[in-house]
């Protein structure tokens, strides 16, 4: 029996090895992504799909920086949604070009994802987005109500990054899936919007991480997989040192030890085990963290599966 299955893809699944997030690099590389979900499909899961977009929004934000004396940069909820836009229709057509000749539905969804106002990251921005500037740069983007950090390589734009609370859109994308199509939704965490005290809601300059939105996302669904899928085969304790080992099946209590013992960092690693601790300790039946080329293999094993093919964390 297939599965409904939500898979995550990093925003550097859409680029090339290199980083290069050319049109055409990202295009090929999607279409690599997108031949890993196909198969899933073809298998019998029913498939969502959802992505993050670092690299992109950091291409529209140097835009926005190089032609600020000429149009005003436009804020970073109207970012999110271009990249969803973007991304999403590169997704459509790669997919539908995977699942040939079989026929494809496929739809992608212009995303919301609500956070609360009173959230405590809008006080304390510590998210860096984008490029390095000189601080010359960086003062001048400051007067335009932008906050800047300086790092060891110069100054750098951080924003908010506040907890997901909702995805708003979840319904449209479950009533796409019982139509029978394949959805994209949720993209680089959800367009952040926050609900006004007259019950309407406007967007904030603020990044969703794209893992935990994925976990929110999940169990909006009702999907029963949770598949986070990035550049490594899983998460590895004790990273970069002699005794470093990777994590293969793993229940919640012995990972949130791993957690509360600092084996993940929190700028890479870190999210991915806490959005797959969160979506099955809120009931989701397993969450994988694998590399792309894995996911198949991560959702088929059962026992007696040889080598570590995944970080597979059931309840």
């Amino acid at each position: 029996m297939g599965e409904r299955v939500l898979i995550a893809l990093g925003g550097n699944a859409m680029t090339s090895p290199e980083g290069s997030a050319s049109p055409e690099d990202q295009r090929l590389a999607v279409e690599q992504a997108m031949a890993h979900a196909a198969a899933l499909i073809r298998a019998g899961h029913e498939v969502m799909l959802t992505h993050g977009n670092g690299p992109q929004v950091g291409n529209i934000l140097l835009k926005n920086q190089l032609a600020a004396h000429v149009v005003p940069p436009v804020p970073l909820d109207w970012c999110v949604a271009q990249t969803q836009g973007t991304i999403g229709t590169l997704m459509m057509n790669a997919l539908e070009r995977a699942l040939a000749p079989l026929p494809a539905k496929v739809a992608a969804v212009v995303t919301r994802t609500l956070v609360d106002r009173d959230d405590h990251a809008f006080a304390d921005p510590v998210k860096p987005i984008g490029q390095y500037f000189p601080e010359d740069d960086a003062r001048r983007f400051e007067k335009l109500g932008q906050t800047w950090k300086r790092f060891e390589r110069g100054w750098r734009r951080v924003v908010a990054s506040p907890e997901p609370i909702e995805i708003l859109d979840a319904d449209a994308a479950i009533a796409l899936m019982e139509a029978g199509y394949t959805v994209v939704a949720s993209g680089g965490g959800g367009v952040p919007v926050v609900r006004t005290p007259d019950g309407t809601l406007d967007g904030v300059e603020a990044v969703i991480d794209k893992d935990l939105a994925a976990a929110v996302l999940a169990r909006a669904v009702r999907a029963t997989a949770l598949v986070i899928a990035t550049d490594v085969p899983g998460a590895v304790a004790g990273f970069g040192t002699p005794t470093a080992r990777p994590i293969g099946r793993v229940g919640v209590g012995e990972l949130r030890l791993l957690q509360a013992a600092g084996h993940f960092a929190s700028g890479s690693m870190g999210p991915k085990v806490e959005a797959a601790l969160r979506f099955v300790g809120d009931g989701g039946r397993r969450a994988v963290i694998t590399s792309l080329e894995h996911i198949g293999a991560a959702l088929g094993e059962t026992t007696g599966a040889t080598g570590i093919i995944g970080t597979i964390l059931e309840r």
